[in-house]
């Protein structure tokens, strides 16, 4: 299965895929999708877009992954990611993959085993997890690995469940 994670924002949106095969991960490709601050929003937002179905058609992942939008106290920066995000989605349906979400500390709990981590600590963690000789950068990208790692090891559990429940 390839995953598609991303870590949406309107100056950078990071991307992690990866190819899990069981237990196995193993990172495909990484990077973040960075946008031009002069742009118009709208446009910023299309540019987004538009690598994203260039990132479908080069790796065919099979679903894509965010993480849920969090906020602390400025709302303005939240409902720009929320307009990166709807963008993400708009591109996982026009080309016919599911999304899935997992909170922060779903992400946490799945790459380090503890959903209070730090970012440090979650970094460290999908360096170790796809064999990874240093941390990826940018960050944003190393964030969307790691939403990508919670998929697969969250979709493993879930299979294991179904399959041995009564």
């Amino acid at each position: 299965m390839v995953i598609l994670g991303i870590d949406p924002g309107i100056a950078n949106t990071g991307y992690g895929l990866i190819e899990a095969d069981g237990a196995t991960l193993k990172a495909v490709d990484f990077a973040s999708i960075k946008t031009n601050a002069q742009m118009e929003s709208a446009h910023r937002l299309k540019f987004i877009y538009d690598e994203l179905i260039h990132l479908v058609s080069q790796y065919q992942p099979d679903l894509f992954v965010l993480e849920d939008l969090f906020f602390n106290k400025n709302v303005t920066s939240a409902l720009v990611v929320g307009e990166a995000r709807g963008v993400a989605k708009l591109a996982a349906a026009n080309t016919n993959r599911p999304v899935f979400n997992y909170t922060p500390a779903q992400v946490k709990q799945a790459v380090v085993g503890y959903g209070k981590a730090s970012k440090h600590q979650v970094q460290e963690m999908v360096k170790i997890l796809l064999h990874l000789d240093e941390i990826p950068r940018p960050n944003h990208a190393a964030d969307a690995l790691a939403i990508a790692i919670c998929h697969a090891r969250s979709y493993k559990m879930l299979q294991l469940r179904e399959r041995y429940s009564p």
